[in-house]
């Protein structure tokens, strides 16, 4: 696998840079997407500056804000503080020194109407090329949360594609419960995607569980991933030190690291 990442876990960091040099990983940081942590500039300080007291892996990524984050809603109240929690993600990622911050598309499977998905592709592309060219310093990569096949993501990347700075998130996990194979996924998918988020579970709920130790088939993401999204970074989602060692562990064991 070209590059794997853990999540840094700041109460513990010395436990999280051990792991990441033992292993060659890089970080991504999970802890600057809470609206109050980005509404708080003493907080962000804090955070932003034990991590750089630290010697941290150069590679580096930043899960944004998430929550109720709808840019392409028809509220314009809504659209307004999303696109705030995104620039701010952003400009989280430059003082943390991030070269990408993972958004999710927050599509909502249950409205499934042509109006619906028309206006969601139609409204996520301009929001996001708008954000692509005036952030052409970070990657932007759009993560598969909520969506049940990968037919809308694919439609949205076309548009987007033609922006060096986007690529896709494909989170495994999410893909093993959606209700289509993660081999479709990854046909449909594959030529965007630049990085993936990889834990486990028991093939019914998003449990995030460390890496061998629930049902999903560990050989069939290997074969995805060599097939189909080879040179994509992988982040081991788990939040324990001692999950993502026992998962690099099973990386390892199985021969891919």
């Amino acid at each position: 696998m070209k590059q794997l990442l853990i999540i840094p876990d700041r109460s513990r960091l010395c436990d999280s840079l051990a792991l990441a040099e033992r292993y060659g990983t890089g970080f991504e940081f999970n802890d600057l997407f809470y609206p109050d942590v980005l509404d708080d500039e003493r907080t962000m300080e804090e955070i932003c500056s034990t991590y750089a007291a630290a010697e941290l892996p150069s590679f580096r990524t930043l899960h944004g804000a998430f929550f109720d984050v709808i840019p392409f809603s028809p509220d314009r109240r809504i659209r307004e503080i999303s696109e705030l929690r995104i620039d701010q993600s952003i400009e989280a990622a430059r003082r943390i020194g991030a070269g990408a911050v993972v958004f999710h598309t927050n599509y909502n499977p249950f409205l499934n109407s042509d109006a619906y998905v028309e206006s969601f592709i139609e409204k996520n592309t301009s929001f996001w090329s708008e954000i692509l060219r005036n952030n052409t310093d970070i990657c932007i990569y759009l993560e598969n949360m909520f969506d049940t096949s990968p037919d809308i993501m694919a439609a949205l990347a076309e548009k987007l594609c033609c922006h060096t700075n986007f690529g896709i998130c494909y989170d495994h996990a999410h893909a093993v419960i959606s209700g289509t194979p993660p081999l479709i996924w990854a046909k449909k998918l594959g030529r965007y995607v630049k990085h993936i988020h990889i834990n486990d579970n028991d093939l019914r709920a998003d449990l995030h569980l460390a890496w061998g130790s629930g049902s999903i088939d560990r050989k069939q993401f290997y074969d995805i991933y060599a097939e189909h999204m080879d040179g994509a970074s992988v982040l081991v989602e788990t939040t324990s030190v001692e999950a993502q060692r026992s998962s690099l562990e099973m990386l390892s064991a199985d021969g891919v690291i």
